[in-house]
């Protein structure tokens, strides 16, 4: 089923974790800081990352912000702090979800296989089947979202999504101009197992805009309803 990282610095925490993962079937990788945790991340290639923010050698944040410049495994951010701004700075740097100490353990594993599945189920979303209705390459002004290759380019220039970010992207482009609730794209991006908040639609939408608009505050593709929800639009 593949290998799990599991960073904490707190050996029993670690321990507790890897023993239920192994018990659903998951392989583990455990690392108590940041510096091994990076190294493993990077040479052992897990299908997902438990991380912890409070580490020795690297904290939490900086080890997801260079593993996002190499990889987009989907990362699960672990925190003892209750402050909002903490969980925001995750989702910031690329984190796909976050869990607040201290968590129960069914939780933690229905976070764990809600993040798999959305993983595994990127290419039946993302890449939907050619029709006449659906191409392959979307065109929006000097956007273009090849959804062969997975490749979305604006302005001659290649743009780096993570996984969540590009199936967002996408499911606002296939169906541009229509208005979906922060609820709604929990649902259809995030999964209906997802068990996050509204905030982290906000968030991510928040990270897509600054990769993918030329002014992030004064977005020409991904728009907000006020009070409403997203959209993106096709006016061009």
């Amino acid at each position: 089923m593949g290998k799990i990282l599991i960073v904490d610095d707190e050996k029993n925490i670690v321990d507790i974790i890897a023993y239920n993962l192994k018990k659903e079937g998951y392989e583990t990788l455990e690392a108590y800081d940041g510096k091994t945790a990076l190294n493993l991340a990077l040479s052992e290639n897990p299908i997902l990352i438990l991380l912890d923010v409070m580490m020795p050698e690297l904290d939490g944040f900086s080890v997801c912000t260079e593993v996002r410049k190499k990889s987009q495994v989907p990362i699960i951010m672990l925190t003892a702090r209750v402050e909002e701004i903490d969980k925001v700075m995750g989702l910031e740097l690329g984190a796909d979800d976050y869990m607040t100490k201290p968590f129960g353990v069914k939780e933690l594993i229905a976070r764990v296989k809600a993040n798999l599945r959305r993983q595994d189920l990127l290419d039946e979303t993302a890449k939907p089947p050619a029709s006449p209705e659906r191409p392959q390459i979307l065109t929006f002004k000097d956007l273009t979202i090849n959804l062969t290759l997975y490749e979305v380019i604006r302005g001659g220039n290649l743009i780096d999504l993570t996984n969540l970010e590009y199936k967002l992207l996408i499911h606002l482009a296939i169906n541009n101009d229509q208005i979906f609730s922060r609820e709604d794209l929990l649902k259809y991006v995030w999964g209906y197992e997802y068990l996050g908040d509204v905030r982290t639609v906000d968030v991510t939408i928040r990270r897509l805009r600054t990769k993918l608009e030329e002014i992030p505050d004064d977005p020409q593709y991904v728009l907000t309803k006020r009070s409403v929800g997203y959209y993106f639009t096709r006016d061009y």
